[in-house]
């Protein structure tokens, strides 16, 4: 289960759109509800658990869009596999560069997947598969840098101007690797109107989250050369006079400041 500490260090991060926590079912969940309502695209679950708290579950017949495709719960469909939709909707040249996509796309296997559990991580009873963050310039910093602060993962952003989803919800769990992308960009999210452009969304799989959060919990939000008061100018001053000391012993120089 999300343990009360990661709840909170999210919570303190303060993103206007709370952070979510999925769950890939391969069997009916217990005691959890399923979705009743107008029938959305993947991505307007996410905002849609956000907006009223609630958590619950979606099936396939659910989805209105092509996350379902994303997590193997239907096969490529042939046509916009093709590539013929991309090209219709102009984000391709031919249909043939479109393909390429469908060729490469991370997906899960087939079959695994059945009912997707949404939930706001305040309220989150269940050990997550992945955590989606919706979060400005200032979080962004702090979330990515704790992504890499323990184990100096490179960040990489893989993505593509059509099905999103798929980078999101699938990559992450198949790579073991954090994932981020910028709103504003991407076809789907972009004509749903799920968020407004300019939000880093940033997808945190299990693999990663036990670490996320030690590293949030431990590291400075804002380090040290942006730091404005006088203890922190004078110790970095110590360092920097430091680091000219591991030079000279090294018979090297260092021009950091």
């Amino acid at each position: 289960m999300l343990s009360n500490q990661a709840k909170e260090i999210f919570d303190k991060l303060g993103m206007e759109h709370p952070p979510i926590a999925l769950k890939y079912h391969a069997v009916k969940p217990e005691g959890i509800q399923s979705y009743e309502g107008e029938k959305l695209a993947f991505c307007q679950y996410v905002k849609y658990s956000q907006d009223t708290g609630k958590t619950f579950y979606i099936t396939e017949k659910n989805d209105a869009c092509y996350g379902r495709m994303a997590l193997g719960m239907i096969p490529k469909p042939p046509v916009t596999a093709s590539g013929q939709a991309g090209y219709d909707f102009e984000i391709y040249r031919t249909p043939i560069a479109c393909q390429q996509l469908y060729q490469k796309l991370p997906i899960l296997e087939p079959g695994t997947v059945n009912y997707v559990q949404f939930s706001p991580i305040s309220s989150c009873d269940f050990d997550p598969d992945l955590i989606l963050c919706f979060a400005d310039f200032p979080q962004s910093d702090i979330l990515m840098r704790a992504t890499s602060y323990i184990s100096g993962d490179l960040w990489e952003s893989k993505s593509s101007p059509v099905i999103s989803c798929a980078w999101m919800y699938a990559y992450p769990i198949i790579s073991g690797k954090v994932n981020h992308i910028t709103t504003g960009f991407y076809h789907g999210l972009k004509r749903r109107k799920a968020y407004p452009a300019g939000i880093r969304m940033i997808a945190i799989p299990f693999q990663k989250i036990d670490e996320v959060v030690t590293a949030l919990c431990e590291m400075p939000w804002t380090t040290i050369a942006f730091r404005d008061d006088e203890g922190s100018r004078v110790e970095l001053e110590r360092r920097v006079e430091h680091w000219q000391e591991m030079a000279k012993e090294l018979n090297s120089k260092v021009d950091l400041h």
